[in-house]
């Protein structure tokens, strides 16, 4: 079984859930950040985790 990939036009309709800004797709990471969250979102199988608790915090 191979691992779904995320969409990036799906970018466009998410936001940050802590401050509703716009996110940038880090593809090596497979993460979407925040910046002005100073947060990294996971993608896992294709899908993102859009839940603060499971946000890296990031520099």
């Amino acid at each position: 079984m191979s691992e779904m990939t995320f969409d990036p036009k799906m970018i466009e309709a998410l936001v940050c859930p802590q401050t509703q800004t716009r996110l940038d797709y880090d593809a090596a990471r497979q993460e979407l950040i925040s910046v002005a969250a100073k947060l990294a979102y996971p993608i896992r199988n294709g899908i993102p985790v859009m839940l603060v608790d499971e946000a890296r915090v990031i520099d």
